[in-house]
């Protein structure tokens, strides 16, 4: 089946052009290390041939893409893994942080996840599968979302000073609007409050009816929020209580993960 093209009618060429070149990075980065054959990129991209074939030697000759010379496959090139090492931190605390995730995972039967800042948006890495249904249109692994929504996003946000805050909601304001229109500036400002008030964050079913996330930040020693713990489940299992043991045993976690990662976790309390 063709990848959706989030193209906007208001896209300039270029953008554009770029939104496709990246889409071709994100489908073979899928399929590594063995790659894809030119007709099966424009086919699972959606493009028409010579956009696939324009794109893809750009690519190459930008060594982001090499071509395999005994299979005729395209993977991803050097340049590629340059960029990837680039993020390397982030994804080095990811895998610090899997067992973690993983025992917290079966230990509550819940979904957990894990989630690295990157300016104002969010990027989910992981996902450890719990023993309840999951909504499909629920967070997955590899998805964008601002810090301003999500669990994970607003407990993030919290623990940023509020002139940044402030300039996060205005610089997202369009997204969160389209995308996420229960998500409204009075809520934000109400999630960021009690979040800093009990240092984790409860999103209450606004984003997905009838799933609850409660989310913890991993903090540098200076307070920033580098990236977050999440658990998603139902109205149901998480009432006030479990809130509560469930919010202190996800910052323990945060902590300890930023004290064997060579850092030490401050506090949300006196941020802002």
């Amino acid at each position: 089946m063709p990848t959706k093209q989030t193209e906007r009618e208001d896209e300039t060429p270029g953008a554009q052009t770029l939104r496709r070149g990246l889409a071709i990075l994100k489908l073979l980065a899928r399929y590594q290390p063995g790659g894809l054959r030119m007709s099966d990129i424009g086919r699972k991209t959606g493009l028409t041939k010579a956009t696939a074939v324009r794109l893809t030697r750009t690519l190459v000759e930008e060594r982001f893409v090499t071509q395999d010379a005994d299979t005729r496959s395209y993977r991803l090139g050097p340049e590629s893994f340059a960029v990837g090492l680039a993020a390397e931190p982030a994804y080095a605390l990811q895998r610090l942080a899997a067992p973690v995730l993983r025992s917290l995972a079966v230990e509550t039967g819940d979904w957990i996840f894990f989630a690295v800042r990157q300016g104002f948006d969010a990027i989910c890495l992981s996902r450890e599968s719990g023993d309840i249904p999951y909504p499909a249109t629920a967070i997955k692994v590899g998805d964008h979302f601002p810090i301003c929504v999500g669990a994970g996003g607003v407990a993030m946000l919290a623990a940023l000073p509020d002139d940044e805050i402030a300039f996060a909601m205005e610089q997202k304001a369009d997204v969160i609007a389209r995308d996420y229109p229960s998500v409204t500036p009075p809520v934000i400002r109400e999630l960021v409050g009690t979040t800093r008030e009990k240092g984790y964050c409860v999103i209450p079913g606004i984003i997905v009816r009838g799933y609850w996330g409660l989310g913890v930040p991993l903090l540098q020693p200076d307070g920033r929020p580098v990236a977050s713990m999440i658990l998603v489940t139902t109205e149901a299992r998480l009432n006030s209580t479990r809130q509560a043991v469930l919010g202190e045993r996800m910052r323990r976690l945060a902590h300890d993960l930023m004290e064997r990662a060579g850092h030490r976790s401050g506090s949300t309390d006196d941020d802002g």
